[in-house]
């Protein structure tokens, strides 16, 4: 394997524990997660200071707001160096967000259906008739029309969605877990190895990590099985 597919998910609650698991995870990542807990707790400063280290960063902030917003902000995370940043799947959204970003190196990623959604979740929406699968690719499809780099999608529609996006875009999967590993609050996950088959380009791992006893030996073994 050519490539680490794996962005480790940052998800705790200050700068100091977030630097603490990047530098035990040492040579076995150089991607990680920045979302919502640790933006709001740190602000842009955990974005640049990961930059400057020579980490890749995955701002996953799923903005959603009027075009403008929305284009200004995705300039201002471009400027910080983040090398993927998500917005929901909504034509206008996607639009001003890969215009606010043009010239950069920050690719746009559109959010379709949250993992931890379900069939009884989308009811709740108000959307009936359709699978979340279905509402995945109805989603994308518009997406991707609407000019986005990539989407964040369950390990169970990278295929489709890889059919659909075709070879160029990129696919991020949360909701993976090794085989044995607890789902927690995920309803539509895989293993790495089948979320890579499927036609995922990274993996994003959150406590199977981050939350072992030795971060690092957790990643080896992860990489291990892809190998």
């Amino acid at each position: 394997m050519s490539r680490n597919p794996l962005i480790v998910a940052l998800d705790v609650e200050s700068r100091a524990a977030a630097m603490q698991l990047v530098e035990r995870c040492g040579d076995l990542a150089g991607f990680y997660k920045v979302g919502l807990e640790l933006f709001t707790a740190e602000g842009p400063g955990i974005v640049r200071d990961l930059a400057a280290a020579g980490k890749r960063v995955f701002l996953d902030l799923k903005m959603y707001d009027i075009g403008e917003t929305v284009k200004r902000a995705a300039a201002r995370a471009a400027s910080l160096g983040a090398s993927l940043l998500t917005v929901h799947c909504v034509p206008q959204v996607v639009r001003a967000a890969v215009e606010g970003v043009e010239g950069s190196d920050t690719r746009i990623l559109a959010v379709t259906v949250l993992t931890s959604f379900d069939q009884r979740d989308l009811e709740d929406l108000g959307i009936t008739g359709r699978t979340p699968a279905e509402h995945v690719l109805s989603l994308a499809s518009r997406g991707a029309e609407a000019g986005a780099h990539g989407f964040v999608c369950s390990p169970r529609e990278a295929r489709a969605l890889r059919e659909l996006a075709g070879p160029a875009r990129l696919l991020v999967t949360p909701g993976v877990r090794s085989a044995g590993a607890s789902a927690h609050d995920q309803k539509r996950v895989a293993t790495p190895a089948e979320a890579l088959a499927a036609g995922a380009d990274y993996l994003v791992i959150g406590r199977e990590v981050t939350r072992a006893d030795d971060p690092a030996a957790a990643l080896g073994r992860i990489l291990d099985g892809l190998s």
